[in-house]
């Protein structure tokens, strides 16, 4: 009985050993391109702290400047409708690409933490001479955007966080440690990157994760899948996410934050319960909740028009907000 169980075992890891191992091999095949050459002529690179950012511009040059963070696996071409929108209001929408995503140079060491996204972010900021943005800061986004706001306070007119991945479940000031498993898995990078090849970075995948994060999977249409997909092929993609993982987390002081911050979740998130977006409200001093029925981790995908009318309206208030503060001195 051992003997038979010991080999099914064996058998089994060496089957999952081979699968990992074929993605892995794909995966190298696959991401072979410049980001340079990949990434779309639509937009252009930026020198923004450490590493060139991709960005992709709408609206004109002298309106509110409202600049886009993307989640987890996204890009800059998923705000596109947002973006539009915000245009046809006169303002100058800005989205970028926030690595290890998209097309933007990758650091030469794995500086992924918030705060060097952070840094990052009101790098764009310098880079377009920008005196003062509206941020949006979506899922993974959310703590960066958070970030730049600390860093640089004076140059952020407003925050919009949409479905933020934060650190607002504890009042701790440190971050957990994860799991001694997990921290284990995530310094291995052969495992690493063999899973992020399988799962994370694999085209075979990409519609099954994204359903993963919505409410309803059949929002997860061809286009937004080809758009999640596109970036695949800048080369050494997968090693870059599996750095990622492990980046470090730096709660910030929300209750310092003196911007308006405008909050906008998904009634049915399950990847940031929207019982996070709640306590969001309660320790940021100046923050508003709107909450979106049946919609998941993903308001622009699965309510387009409901999310950009949330959005104009915040964007409205900001701007509103800060002609009052200027007339008030």
């Amino acid at each position: 009985m051992k003997k038979w169980f010991f080999r099914v075992s064996a058998a089994l890891l060496a089957a999952v050993v081979l699968i990992l191992a074929g993605f892995s091999w794909q995966a190298a095949r696959r991401e072979v391109l410049p980001a340079a050459k990949a990434a779309p002529a639509s937009g252009r690179f930026v020198k923004a702290a450490d590493v060139e950012i991709f960005v992709q511009e709408a609206g004109p040059a002298d309106g509110l400047p409202v600049v886009f963070v993307h989640g987890t696996g996204a890009w800059s071409e998923a705000w596109r409708e947002s973006m539009s929108a915000l245009a046809a209001t006169g303002a100058r929408a800005i989205a970028l690409d926030l690595p290890p995503f998209g097309f933007s140079q990758r650091p030469g060491s794995a500086r992924y933490g918030k705060l060097d996204q952070g840094r990052r972010i009101v790098g764009v900021l310098d880079a377009f001479g920008i005196r003062q943005a509206v941020l949006v800061g979506h899922s993974f986004g959310g703590g960066p955007t958070m970030e730049a706001a600390l860093l640089a306070p004076d140059r952020v007119r407003a925050l919009v966080l949409v479905d933020a991945a934060l650190s607002v479940g504890t009042d701790d000031a440190r971050a957990p440690e994860p799991p001694l498993l997990l921290r284990g898995f995530l310094a291995t990078q052969p495992l690493r990157d063999s899973v992020v090849a399988t799962f994370l970075t694999n085209p075979l995948f990409t519609r099954k994760l994204l359903q993963g994060f919505i409410n309803d999977p059949a929002r997860a249409t061809e286009d937004w899948v080809r758009l999640y997909q596109r970036p695949l092929v800048v080369a050494d993609t997968t090693p870059a996410v599996g750095a990622w993982l492990p980046a470090s987390e730096r709660p910030a002081s929300y209750q310092g934050l003196k911007v308006p911050v405008f909050i906008i979740w998904g009634e049915r998130d399950t990847i940031t319960p929207l019982d996070q977006g709640q306590r969001l409200a309660r320790l940021a001093p100046h923050a508003e909740l709107a909450v979106m029925r049946n919609v998941g981790h993903i308001p622009q995908i699965e309510d387009p028009a409901g999310f950009n009318e949330l959005l104009l309206k915040a964007v409205a208030k900001a701007a509103i907000k800060a002609s009052s503060a200027s007339s008030s001195r």
